[in-house]
């Protein structure tokens, strides 16, 4: 029996970068393809809970049985092992993601969100995406690495409880690839404010990343920055296991 991949991403069944990762890996397995609707950017681990989800199939592609979901990355997961797919996928993939998830922004990324539930049920999962936001990005330099890495961790599998975070550099020949772990990072500048034609303001999202180690080459951020590939083994566990023993003596227990 041929392996089976489960394909999704947080920018929709539409977007150019879904169809080239089903492009990279077409000739490894059975794919399926269940992505959101819409785009879903920012979710993270969320899921819906009081709206209804509604399934649509659109036509095949590129051998891909391709379905959409009115709901989140995560949503597409859990109804796919419940209700899509013939039987338990082999791997995850989702992506790829029209934009950086590196550093901080791993919390966030909706694509990542997807590649946390498929590790949580046992399933060897990898979010892959690009340092362009960019409708129309060129996904070319991405493709030997994609390639490479899924074919690997289809053969292979990956530590339990571990997912990988991907994240490729744009515009540029990328040079390598380098594992290593995400950058300390945080937002700034996060919101701009503006006017509406009645003269009341409103918000829109914006800002830029600060990296916090810029010249630490354990990070992902000093790597792309260097025009490599990152790969970033990461848990949806997020036990901080290591500070049991100074809570308890801070909390005299």
């Amino acid at each position: 029996m041929r392996p089976l991949i489960l394909i999704t991403n947080d920018d929709s069944i539409e977007a150019k970068g879904l169809r080239h990762l089903v492009d990279c890996v077409s000739d490894m397995a059975d794919i399926y393809v269940v992505a959101p609707h819409h785009p879903q950017s920012g979710q993270s681990s969320a899921f819906t809970v009081n709206a209804p989800l509604h399934i649509i199939e659109h036509p095949d592609y590129n051998g891909a049985v391709m379905r959409s979901v009115t709901g989140t990355p995560v949503d597409c997961v859990k109804l796919s092992m419940h209700h899509i797919l013939p039987r338990r996928p082999d791997l995850l993939l989702s992506g790829i993601n029209h934009g950086s998830n590196a550093g901080n922004s791993i919390i966030y990324s909706g694509t990542m969100g997807a590649a946390f539930e498929g590790c949580m049920q046992g399933i060897p999962s990898v979010g892959y995406s690009l340092l362009h936001h960019s409708l129309k990005a060129d996904f070319t330099e991405c493709t030997p690495h994609i390639i490479d890495i899924t074919r690997r961790v289809l053969q292979k599998g990956l530590p339990q409880g571990v997912c990988l975070n991907v994240n490729f550099p744009a515009k540029v020949k990328i040079e390598g690839v380098k594992v290593v772990r995400a950058a300390r990072s945080y937002w700034t500048e996060e919101y701009q404010e503006y006017l509406d034609p009645h003269g009341k303001p409103f918000f829109w999202l914006t800002g830029r990343i600060i990296n916090e180690e810029p010249d630490n080459p354990d990070t992902d951020l000093y790597w792309l920055g260097r025009n490599y590939a990152t790969v970033v083994p990461a848990r949806a566990d997020q036990n901080a296991v290591e500070a049991i023993p100074e809570v308890s003596s801070l909390l005299t227990l």
